[in-house]
């Protein structure tokens, strides 16, 4: 909804943790991880427990031991400023080790993620000597010019069936999006999985408002598919039925300010006096009272 706020770093971190569920026993994930004091907060910390466990998933694999997650919305810019900041940070997490050199700089490494390929930022790479391949689907590692390994991870180029979480932070998916990601919902057992999973719907839901309320009034909906979206979609439909309402009474209002006025002008009465009178009966400030008797 336009007046909503959609909570999408949220969304991306239950995304991720789905992403790499199989290998969260030796992966520790720190959403908001502050540097020292707050602005300097990186959105995702992955901490890899176990330096000898390869991990299989596309997303995963660049990972050492400790690596900066950084999630821009579909609304967010990525761009060379964003890339330095993101390398800013881990410098600024390796100085921050208990001892001298305790954080290896060859045991770091930098993901940003959006939606769409940040086109600006790959040609400031060409123009600069940067490196880059494409190894996997969306994923795009960076070399050369970076204190650390670096990936962009463009979630619209992901493969759809091993990236579902991720692909499902997006304002453009489809009804067969939507069915499909609520079947993978009814496919997980763990309630941890399933909160997970309740985040990354609830921003899919927001975000994609038109293609959810069609899906509500889909006769081959089944019933429990509807009652998985019923707890997020039914206070957007009451908050909307609440704006119409405030609409409705405040265009009542105007039309009766507008009225008494047309009536008092009818009357002959001053317009210093009109202005008193609808400030009074419509309990209106003095700038507010203006813009009806200038109309």
């Amino acid at each position: 909804m336009e007046d909503t706020p959609i909570q999408w770093h949220p969304g991306f971190v239950a995304a991720m943790n789905l992403e790499l569920a199989q290998y969260r026993n030796i992966l520790r994930f720190e959403k908001e991880y502050n540097l020292n004091v707050k602005p300097l907060e990186i959105d995702l910390l992955i901490i890899k427990k176990d330096a000898g466990t390869r991990i299989e998933n596309e997303i995963g694999r660049i990972f050492q031991g400790h690596n900066m997650i950084e999630y821009k919305n579909p609304a967010d810019h990525l761009n060379i400023d964003v890339f330095y900041k993101v390398e800013g940070y881990a410098c600024l997490y390796k100085s921050y080790g208990e001892t001298v050199d305790a954080v290896k700089a060859d045991d770091i490494t930098m993901t940003l993620v959006r939606e769409t390929k940040p086109k600006g930022l790959f040609r400031y790479f060409e123009e600069h000597g940067y490196q880059v391949s494409n190894p996997y689907a969306g994923i795009y590692y960076v070399r050369g010019n970076t204190l650390f390994p670096a990936q962009i991870v463009v979630t619209k180029e992901l493969d759809s069936e091993a990236h579902i979480w991720l692909k499902a932070l997006s304002e453009k998916l489809e009804k067969h999006d939507i069915r499909k990601l609520l079947v993978h919902i009814r496919q997980l057992k763990g309630k941890f999985d399933i909160e997970l999973a309740d985040a990354v719907l609830e921003v899919s839901m927001l975000a994609n408002e038109r293609i959810v309320e069609e899906l509500m009034g889909d006769d081959s909906m089944s019933e429990a598919f509807l009652e998985m979206m019923k707890p997020i979609i039914e206070p957007l439909i009451v908050k909307r039925e609440k704006e119409c309402t405030e609409r409705a009474l405040q265009k009542g209002m105007e039309q009766g300010i507008q009225g008494t006025v047309s009536v008092l002008r009818r009357l002959e009465v001053n317009e210093g006096q009109i202005m008193k009178s609808i400030m009074e009966q419509y309990s209106l400030t003095e700038e507010e009272a203006k813009r009806y008797t200038q109309q």
